[in-house]
């Protein structure tokens, strides 16, 4: 039996292992399928504080899980595959085995879409980013592109041009699906240019281990075409890790998990933390916030015998 599991190793899900292992409840770190994260595929990261020379994301990932593991987390490798909610203790179910637990700290987070290229997987973190707010200040002065046409896409293309030369957009039909109000901003900004009907093929070059080149297609004439770049940003969403929870908690309409009085779920003793509940903010610093916001939750609903909500 145990005090409390976590399901998911990034920034959220570690915070809250250092916190509940510092309150003497040994939390259960489940990694899950993305083990540290969206930030195992960030190289450098510059704005989480205390770090003034930056450091590599999967080195940040590193220290927490040690910081954790020092106070008596255990970190297992494994994917929760299933979750009996109904009763407590609660019953999950990781690669076959299923652990019981009095409280449960959801910190899956949410997987970036991405386009399904071998280049761009091989390229993430070498100018191939999902995630403009961390990765925009190193490519000051230079040529980029945003994949997308919704309303993050916007977001990401205004918020590079505080840095870029220019901004290309990349949409893979005639009008955006954005806001009126984002598409407004977007179209009138002069830093930023619009490539209709089109689709990134390939990345160049991965024998390079940079971005140098997209080869896109056009998917109304099929022409295809090859433009000099710096690096691409796909913006075309993110799917909260969920699925197992569909039924038994509270999601919005994507299935990011709704959370109230801080990070309790609707079943009592159930607590989620970092982008699997949040799809606004998705920065580090957030979600090791809420991360310790969960554990502090948690042991006060175990402190209460299970009652404190």
């Amino acid at each position: 039996m145990r005090e409390v599991i976590i399901l998911g190793s990034g920034p959220a899900g570690l915070t809250a292992a250092v916190y509940a292992a510092r309150a003497h409840l040994k939390p259960l770190i489940v990694g899950g399928n993305e083990p540290g994260g969206q930030l195992t595929l960030t190289t450098m990261v510059e704005n989480f504080p205390g770090f003034p020379d930056g450091l590599l994301g999967p080195d940040l990932i590193r220290a927490m899980r040690q910081q954790a593991e020092r106070f008596g987390a255990e970190d297992r490798h494994g994917t929760a595959t299933a979750a009996d909610l109904s009763q407590r203790p609660f019953r999950i179910t990781i690669d076959g085995v299923v652990e019981e637990c009095q409280s449960l700290i959801i910190a899956t987070g949410a997987s970036a879409r991405m386009l399904g290229l071998d280049s761009e997987r091989r390229l993430v973190g070498h100018g191939v980013s999902t995630c403009a707010t961390c990765d925009g200040f190193f490519f000051q002065d230079q040529e980029v592109m945003v994949v997308g046409g919704g309303d993050s896409a916007m977001e990401e293309a205004l918020f590079l041009t505080k840095f870029a030369k220019r901004v290309t957009l990349i949409h893979r039909r005639d009008k955006l699906r954005a806001s009126k109000i984002m598409q407004d901003k977007a179209l009138a900004n002069p830093k930023i240019a619009f490539l209709w009907d089109s689709v990134p093929e390939e990345i160049m070059d991965v024998s390079q281990q940079k971005v140098t080149a997209v080869r896109l297609r056009n998917l109304k004439t099929h022409a295809v075409t090859e433009r000099a770049v710096d690096g691409i940003f796909v913006a075309i969403g993110h799917t909260p890790n969920t699925a197992i929870f569909r039924g038994l908690l509270e999601m919005d309409a994507v299935g990011y998990l709704k959370t109230h009085d801080g990070t309790k779920t609707n079943v009592s003793g159930v607590f989620a933390a970092g982008d699997v509940q949040d799809h606004v903010y998705r920065q580090a610093i957030t979600a090791a916030g809420s991360g310790c916001m969960a554990a502090m939750d948690a042991e006060r609903f175990l402190e209460h015998g299970g009652g404190g909500d």
